[in-house]
């Protein structure tokens, strides 16, 4: 191929149709439990998470719940990955060597937010969330009161959820959406001092935490009796008023190492002494290869 800046376009060109096809053929697993929040600025405040939305009767005077009690703000960041493709497999013709690693950047800019939600999950035991409590606490203050939504135990976590509303578990804050770019002028510096033309993709947007109360961790064995009371523990869940929230658990999420003891609490039709299973189907089971 002649090196000049229209068969580098060309060339261009092909590589983006490569990444953009690997960019839309993945199929993500954190808007399961996160809610993706278009970003128009250095960061984003989060302050009326502190307001579970609920209905009242109208009497007297509206109640307005004050947002400026709590602080919580999500703070983009910036992310890249870059490849570099040598001068002479371009002049040579030999750029189909470096089609899977074009179509691996795409598949990373597109688990990109897989990996952002899902580590989350171990941080969330150390790391504050709206009410100035670690996301997964025994002590989050509702009502003068502490609540938990930390089962205990010292063995592999695995988490429960309710993914049934608008306001999610977690939140996927995205600033800009994914780009392929490059550095391929035939008078660029890379290509003058070091023979190679640069390709790659960044976006910003960042992660954090949304509602604990419609999340659960659990350092327990995972069987019957652990999940039951887990359940019941989320739907026990209360507003300031003493009211119901009506969290409804759906969705129970492990790490492989889990698998097949939460396929046995959640897929089995019966347990081990032959007994009906009661907790079958009580939740969709989703396992993430991010945990560990």
């Amino acid at each position: 191929m002649i090196i000049n800046q229209a068969n580098l376009q060309n060339l261009y060109r092909s590589l983006r149709v490569l990444f953009q096809d690997a960019l839309a053929g993945v199929s993500p697993t954190w808007n399961r439990v996160a809610m993706e929040v278009p970003s128009t600025t250095r960061q984003e405040d989060y302050a009326w998470l502190g307001a579970f939305p609920r209905m009242r009767e109208w009497l007297g005077d509206r109640i307005i719940k004050n947002l400026s009690l709590q602080r919580y703000s999500i703070k983009n960041r910036d992310w890249e990955s870059t490849i570099e493709v040598d001068r002479n497999d371009v002049e040579d013709d030999t750029i189909g060597i470096y089609r899977p690693i074009v179509q691996e950047l795409g598949r990373a800019a597109a688990v990109h937010p897989d990996e952002l939600i899902w580590g989350l999950l171990p941080s969330g035991l150390t790391e504050l969330c709206y009410d100035g409590k670690a996301f997964f606490a025994a002590d989050h203050p509702v009502a003068g009161a502490g609540v938990s939504n930390h089962g205990g135990g010292t063995g592999t976590p695995w988490y429960l959820f309710d993914v049934s509303r608008a306001v999610k578990p977690l939140v996927f804050q995205s600033r800009r959406a994914p780009q392929f770019v490059s550095k391929d002028r035939p008078d660029d510096d890379n290509v003058f001092l070091a023979r190679k033309f640069l390709y790659g993709t960044d976006r910003r947007d960042n992660a954090g935490f949304g509602l604990w109360q419609l999340a659960y961790v659990s350092k327990q064995t995972l069987n019957a009796a652990n999940y039951g009371a887990a359940r019941a523990a989320m739907m026990a869940h209360k507003d300031d008023e003493g009211r119901p929230l009506g969290v409804t658990p759906g969705l129970c999420v492990a790490p492989p190492s889990l698998e097949g003891v939460a396929r046995d609490v959640l897929l089995a039709e019966r347990d081990a002494a032959g007994k009906t299973n009661i907790w079958r189907n009580t939740a969709d089971l989703l396992v993430v290869p991010w945990l560990v």
